[in-house]
């Protein structure tokens, strides 16, 4: 059955629900922007209009996250999985070591790029526990020669979130927050390179953000392909070649309506609220619903859950999509359910999907 777009709930994982307003804003100056008689997908990346939408995104990122100076933010392309090649390309070598944490899939996917490069050291997993919970701190075995300490803020699949990063000393700590950036507070200077692909909480597909202190720049390795090499990119802006103009157009806006909203602060009580609900929802169910992560590890972005049984499972997901709850099946790699709750899913979106698993349990219960 069709819906229009007020009767859809985009609980997917990605790419993920855009704000109405941004994409009501691009809608209407998609034509004609700002006066140029072009569209912004029309406008040379060295178009002057152009130079402004990118340095407004940049500085709007940020004065949203509190970057300091001495960090470079990058608008690159080929999603968190280049940047799973290139930062070991950049900082790892033959006969160096670099730590990973292991919580998922994505992590271990970012330690098989890394490892032809350079020799990996796993610093904590738990892998054994199928993933459901972050290491503690504590558990973390850093090591003052490794290059880079790498972990995966938030993870999409099996539902877990960091809620405190390590202190890495002068080893420099990696994130990809493709999942979570903008969505919380965060602490920029305890990182010396975060990434994120931008289909979560940025905008659409095909922009990857980097934000990289200016001395893994200055380190970066210059014996690679000119487009692999992070120095380059700063150094020109990133406009070594044509970046995603669309893209990064559609992240300023975006970033504009995050400021609106009242900055990061305010998005991340809201946040806090919206996974509230659900897992009230999961957590009040008396085992009808069963959250798949432990508590004190539970994402605020992505809750999985899992039914009795994979046939109700499949009943849950029908009924729930075709009353406008969009996206809640779990990644094809673990099944199940989840709900992901990024900036632009409202208060709302979850009050409809708690209302209707209470609906769901009274039924089959």
């Amino acid at each position: 059955m069709p819906f229009e777009r007020e009767q859809a709930s985009n609980f997917g994982a990605g790419p993920a629900a855009i704000p109405t307003p941004v994409l009501e804003q691009a809608q209407a100056e998609l034509l004609n922007f700002r006066g140029t008689g072009m569209s912004i997908m029309e406008i040379s990346h060295r178009n002057q209009a152009y130079a402004k939408v990118q340095e407004e995104a940049e500085a709007s990122l940020r004065d949203l996250l509190s970057i300091p100076t001495n960090y470079r933010v990058l608008f690159l392309q080929g999603g968190a999985s280049l940047q799973f090649s290139m930062i070991p390309m950049n900082w790892l070598s033959a006969g160096q070591t670099a730590g990973y944490v292991l919580t998922g899939s994505w992590s271990e996917k970012a330690q098989k790029e890394a490892a032809l490069f350079g020799t990996v050291r796993v610093a904590a997993s738990t892998k054994e526990e199928g993933y459901k919970r972050i290491p503690n701190v504590q558990e973390i075995a850093l090591d003052a020669n490794d290059r880079y300490l790498h972990i995966t803020s938030n993870n999409t699949i099996f539902g877990s979130q960091w809620a405190e990063y390590p202190d890495t000393g002068h080893v420099p700590l990696i994130a990809d927050m493709s999942s979570d950036i903008l969505s919380r507070p965060i602490p920029v200077e305890k990182f010396g390179l975060i990434y994120a692909g931008a289909q979560k909480n940025l905008g659409p597909s095909g922009l990857t953000v980097v934000i990289v202190r200016d001395d893994l720049v200055e380190a970066a390795n210059k014996e690679l392909p000119t487009m692999l090499r992070y120095d380059i990119h700063a150094k020109n802006d990133s406009r070594y070649n044509t970046p995603p103009t669309f893209g990064i157009y559609m992240l300023s806006l975006v970033l504009q309506w995050a400021k609106e909203r009242g900055g990061v602060s305010a998005i991340a009580r809201e946040n806090e609220a919206k996974a509230g609900l659900i897992y009230d929802a999961i957590d009040n169910s008396q085992g009808f619903y069963n959250g798949y992560v432990a508590p004190d590890s539970r994402s605020k972005m992505n809750v999985t859950f899992r039914l009795a049984t994979e046939e109700l499972e499949k009943v849950f997901l029908d009924e729930a999509k075709a009353s406008g709850l969009i996206g809640l099946n779990g990644h094809r790699s673990v099944g199940g359910c989840r709900a992901s709750l990024y900036n632009a899913v409202s208060i709302k979106d979850c009050e409809r999907l708690a209302a209707f698993m209470l609906d769901f349990q009274k039924r089959n219960g």
